[in-house]
């Protein structure tokens, strides 16, 4: 393989001749091989449309060449068609808080512009990853920015599939509305329930998920771009700190705008723990209800067998025809991995010192995989689960009917002291609620029938 020898603080280092990667970009991908897993594709789109904001911007300020500039806009251009991706080399999770990542982003629009203005790779003095593509930014504002353009991209994905999941329950409330079935407390017999009312109440909480969601996603918006260092501001025109924002808000149509205290926004990252805290609430809701589903559908024939999952898969390699509840599995799994992922976040929005957090790339990762588990989990959840599940009324109706949990609806007439009596009876030799008080002479049998009628219980 061919070389070329770039230089920088350490000392000189050979990199591959062609790539568009550098010296620093090299001496990370050595220190930190983590994860083995390369940056989210949406974050790099993100860092190359700073970068072009910050060309664009220092160009009109009259800090930077109109002909670099148009290099830098191509090569940033590029990147967001989806090439170069494979030049990006360093791991998400890095000690420096993001600089090998913001200096990877740094060398490739750098040699790419380079080679846009006749150049080759490398030579510097035509366009330099610090002087013209880093100009006025540093790691701690175009980093956390980045993370934020990237968790909007991706968290309107998920919220689109969260609504699809509340409208698919809201179907699902509708269609089983004249199903009554038993309701449990603590796993035992509890009274009746329509079925619908427990699909209508995954829908409300889905519902709330949906504004918790929403609001995280406005906290977002506001960037701390134009703070460099530590949100002073050193190192950039006043002028182009003030036009940055718009013009992001230009390339990216989300209403981008400047934290209203920029050291602020450099020091502190509570506002990706709250959309974090959005995601695992919402997380707990699905796995909740993917519990529920799996306990509602046990069986075939020795399970509550009270609604059908659709088929997906086969369930066992030694037993013939099992079929296994595998998406509100791995729903629950998607939900355990965004939980652990909300405590990494935590400790690492708790991390930081000071004017900055080291910490920022394990939580970006973390959140940014937390986000595309809840999307991808929760779409096919909706496709593979929710909206193909159909009930068993006759099997509903008789747990109904055999339950002993319907004697609360008798205690209103005969007090606790004896409808406890009737239920021990009913449970010690197996009769009916129905037959025990028709043997005690209580009720007459429409007054039996009256009292007992799963419609009025519910």
């Amino acid at each position: 393989m061919a070389y070329r020898i770039e230089a920088d603080s350490i000392g000189t280092k050979e990199v591959p001749v062609d790539a568009y990667y550098g010296v620093q970009s090299m001496r990370g991908c050595e220190n930190f091989q983590i994860t083995g897993q390369k940056l989210q594709p949406e974050f790099i789109n993100s860092m190359a449309q700073i970068k072009k904001a910050c060309a664009i911007c220092n160009c009109q300020v009259g800090e930077l060449d109109v002909k670099i500039k148009d290099a830098i806009c191509k090569a940033c251009d590029e990147i967001l068609e989806g090439k170069l991706h494979d030049q990006f080399i360093c791991d998400p999770i890095q000690g420096g808080a993001g600089t090998t990542a913001n200096m990877n982003a740094n060398e490739v629009i750098a040699n790419r512009a380079i080679e846009i203005l006749g150049g080759e790779k490398g030579d510097y003095s035509i366009v330099h990853p610090n002087d013209h593509v880093n100009r006025a930014q540093s790691t701690n504002d175009v980093i956390p920015s980045a993370a934020k353009l990237t968790a909007i991209k991706l968290m309107k994905k998920a919220i689109a599939q969260v609504e699809r999941l509340e409208a698919a329950l809201g179907q699902k409330e509708e269609e089983f509305h004249s199903i009554i079935k038993m309701g449990r407390t603590q796993m035992q017999d509890a009274v009746p329930i329509r079925l619908g009312a427990e699909f209508g109440a995954y829908k409300k909480a889905i519902a709330r998920d949906l504004v918790r969601l929403n609001r995280a996603l406005e906290e977002m918006y506001a960037v701390n771009m134009g703070g460099t260092a530590v949100g002073t501001a050193l190192n950039a025109n006043p002028a182009y700190v003030e036009a940055l924002a718009p013009e992001l808000a230009k390339i990216t149509g989300f209403p981008i705008v400047k934290a209203d205290d920029l050291v602020d926004g450099t020091q502190n990252l509570d506002s990706y723990a709250y959309v974090s805290a959005a995601l695992k609430t919402c997380a707990i809701s699905c796995s909740k209800m993917a519990n529920d589903f799996r306990l509602m559908s046990s069986g075939p024939r020795c399970g509550f067998q009270e609604i059908n999952l659709p088929a997906k898969q086969n369930g066992s390699s030694i037993m013939p025809g099992k079929v296994n509840p595998v998406i509100p599995e791995v729903m629950s799994q998607a939900a355990f991995c965004i939980m652990g992922n909300d405590v990494s976040i935590t400790m690492a929005a708790e991390a930081g010192q000071l004017e900055l957090n080291y910490a920022e790339p394990v939580l970006y990762h973390k959140l940014f995989e937390s986000i595309n588990a809840l999307a991808g989990a929760v779409e096919t959840f909706v496709d593979n689960c929710v909206s193909g599940i159909t009930a068993n009324p006759e099997r509903c109706r008789a747990l109904v009917d055999g339950s002993v949990g319907v004697i609360t609806a008798i205690c209103p007439k005969v007090g606790y002291k004896l409808s406890a009596e009737i239920a021990k009876t009913a449970i010690k030799t197996g009769d009916s609620v129905r037959d025990v008080l028709r043997s005690k002479n209580i009720f007459s049998e429409e007054e039996i029938e009256a009292i007992l009628d799963p419609e009025a219980m519910v």
